[in-house]
Formats: C-alpha cells, sequence, structure tokens
C-alpha cells in the first residue's frame, strides 16, 4: 500500500518519507493526515479512489513506532464492521504487501483529505475515547455525500463496496444473518420489533439498532445480561453468567456475575444464550432479545426491520407506572394537562412506530 502523508504526519510519526513511485492501484493507496484538537490526536486516512475515510485516535509512542501494522489493523477492523467478507479483506492485503510512506502530491487527493478531517470535527458523537480505531465515526464520515467534480456526487462507503467488489471479483458483504425478535417487558402492552442484523454486529452495534427501532434518545446507561441454562433437581433454569457494560466504571462494583465491557464482543458468540438488553437503570426498561432464525443469504450490511408492534415509552417517564399515567392523559385531550404532556413526550422522543421510519433511520446506522 502507498501512504501519502501530509508534513504534520511525518513530524508527529518521527519517520523519513520513502520513494515516490506510485501505487498502480489507487484502490490500494490512502492519503494520511494528523490532527489535535485540544489534547487529542486523531490520525486520518481517505483512499485515493473511493474516498472511503479511517480515523485512528490517541495513538502511544510504541503504536507510531508500527503505524504500518496499525494501519491495516485499522482497514481490517473497519471492514469487517462494515460486513465485508473476510476473503474480500484477505486479498485487498494480499495484493500490496509492502506498505510505504511518502509525501504528499496530488492536490485534488489533498484536498478531499482535508474535508474528511473536518468531518472529524463535527463528529464528536462518535468518537470513541476507549478505542485506537474509531469505527463508528469512519462509517460515518464514509457514508456522507461528497462532490466528485462536474456536478457528480457519490458515497464513499457505497463505492467502496463496489470498487472491492470489481477488485476482488464476488460479493462483498458476509450474507449471514440473525433475526431478533425484542420484547419490551411491559406487564399491559406489547411492545416488540423484529430485526434482521448481519452476523458480525457487536454489543456496541446492537445497542444502537435497538436504541433506533425503540425510539429512545440514549440519554442514559445500559447493559446486557447474557444468561445461560443450568440444570438443578427443580430442571432447566436461565442463570446469569455475563454482563456485558458500556462504562468501565462499572467495572469497580464486581459483583456475583463476571463482567466485562461490551466493546468488541460480538452477538454471534452468544447466539445459543438468552440476552437481555437493560436501558435506563432508573426506569428498569428490559429488553428480551430472541434469536429467532439464521438467514444465509441476507444482501445487506445494515439492519433491517421487518415487524413490530407498540410504542415505546417516552424517556423519563418513571417505569411502566408513569408510562401508564402519561397514555391516560394524552388519550384524554379534555384533560387539563393533555397538551402539556403531549409537547413533554414529544419532546422525549415519544412517536408512534412506523416501521419505515425506523428502516430510514437504521441505514443511517
Amino acid at each position: 500500500m502507498l501512504i501519502q502523508c501530509t508534513k504534520k504526519l511525518f513530524d508527529e510519526l518521527k519517520i523519513t518519507p520513502g520513494e515516490t513511485n506510485k501505487e498502480s492501484n489507487p484502490l490500494l493507496g490512502w492519503h494520511a493526515n494528523f490532527l489535535k484538537f485540544g489534547r487529542e490526536k486523531f490520525f486520518v486516512l481517505v483512499n485515493d479512489k473511493n474516498r472511503y475515510a479511517i480515523v485512528l485516535y490517541g495513538l502511544k509512542a510504541k503504536d507510531k513506532k508500527n503505524f504500518d501494522t496499525l494501519i491495516k489493523d485499522a482497514i481490517c477492523e473497519v471492514f469487517q464492521a462494515e460486513s465485508i467478507k473476510e476473503e474480500v479483506i484477505e486479498a485487498y492485503f494480499n495484493s500490496s504487501t509492502e506498505t510505504i510512506f511518502t509525501k504528499t502530491k496530488d492536490r485534488k487527493l489533498v484536498a478531499r483529505l482535508n474535508k474528511a478531517c473536518e468531518a472529524v470535527h463535527f463528529g464528536e458523537s462518535f468518537w470513541e475515547p476507549d478505542s485506537i480505531v474509531q469505527v463508528k465515526m469512519s462509517k460515518w464520515i464514509s457514508s456522507m455525500l461528497v462532490g466528485d467534480g462536474k456536478k457528480a456526487y457519490l458515497y464513499p462507503n457505497v463505492q467502496m463496496y463496489k470498487d472491492l467488489e470489481e477488485f476482488s471479483g464476488q460479493s462483498v458483504f458476509n450474507t449471514e444473518a440473525l433475526v431478533l425478535k425484542v420484547t419490551l417487558e411491559l406487564e399491559k402492552y406489547n411492545v416488540w420489533r423484529r430485526i434482521t442484523v448481519p452476523v458480525g454486529i457487536t454489543f456496541p452495534d446492537l445497542h444502537d439498532i435497538l436504541q433506533t427501532a425503540f425510539s429512545w434518545q440514549n440519554s442514559h446507561l445500559h447493559n446486557f445480561e447474557i444468561f445461560e441454562k443450568k440444570e438443578d433437581g427443580s430442571g432447566w433454569h436461565d442463570r446469569p453468567s455475563l454482563n456485558l457494560v458500556c462504562n468501565d466504571e462499572a467495572l469497580a462494583y464486581q459483583g456475583g456475575v463476571p463482567m466485562k465491557m461490551e466493546t468488541g464482543e460480538k452477538l454471534k458468540d452468544y447466539v445459543e444464550a438468552k440476552v437481555v438488553y437493560n436501558y435506563d437503570f432508573g426506569d428498569g426498561w428490559k429488553h428480551t432479545i430472541e434469536v429467532e432464525e439464521t438467514i444465509n443469504d441476507y444482501t445487506a450490511n445494515f439492519p433491517i426491520c421487518s415487524d413490530g408492534e407498540g410504542n415505546a415509552p417516552p424517556e423519563d417517564v418513571g417505569g411502566e407506572l408513569g408510562y401508564e399515567t402519561f397514555l391516560s392523559i394524552i388519550n384524554d385531550p379534555s384533560h387539563e394537562n393533555y397538551q402539556q404532556t403531549k409537547e413533554w413526550g414529544e419532546m422525549q422522543g415519544y412517536e408512534e412506530f412506523n416501521m419505515r421510519d425506523v428502516n430510514w433511520q437504521l441505514r443511517k446506522l
């Protein structure tokens, strides 16, 4: 691969530019830059052919010494998060065994690199401070519509899929998927969604999907409880075996059930277990996740909601009892607090379940 670096990046890495011979295939070439926002350091790579972006964060001295290996690992990790087949990723790296760092020469490609760097500045909500490889931010920047000259536009991620398909001569995506039925456990109301997800998603991915499917606003902490079937004298029972948490501060409060960070954990490794998603420990919203089916010919790399019922409660409504009170007011236009409560509910994310809107939001993920 050919990595064409800005002077700022060379100064940060403390390496000398290599030979300036160009990579014959622009798909194997990347432009790279170094950014610093306050004390936070980012490294941005943009593909020469399709403008796909890879973002890294917070490299330490040992990481900079192995920057060539780290780049490959980062590209691999983001491609995997896109559900791109392992054999396609392997073919991509096998086609160019050597990594060469040179100076930038192409003004047009430098301008495109600068545009991606600007997006990093506005992508704070996608920043994962505990990770070197910024998967969410990389995917977000690469999904933004960009100009390609002469009033032409493209989505870098879509173009990357096409380029890799042409390059490898095969379908790009891992076609295995899981059909999930996710039920919000309420005593008096039926609220559930059926969602098909690529098999390789992580638990942070699943969190984002469930937030979207149930119209939550990601305003509170969450965790995933993993249960395994255990047999005792009275039969088989679900016993808690693992607690996947979203905040490393929770690790300081280890209990009887093992606890670990959800980062990097993949749903496919827990298909045989019962999984419960808990959101907002104050209101206590519990979602039971059931794997209904495995699909072997899924043609997308994004989740799709195929069915569902019921509206999820608004944020901070006060649990199911508060939700019941909320519904009694907004279903009675003559109630003295009707208008105020209705407007409050809208601000808190309460809306009618609309599968088309949910899928539009899921596609954006």
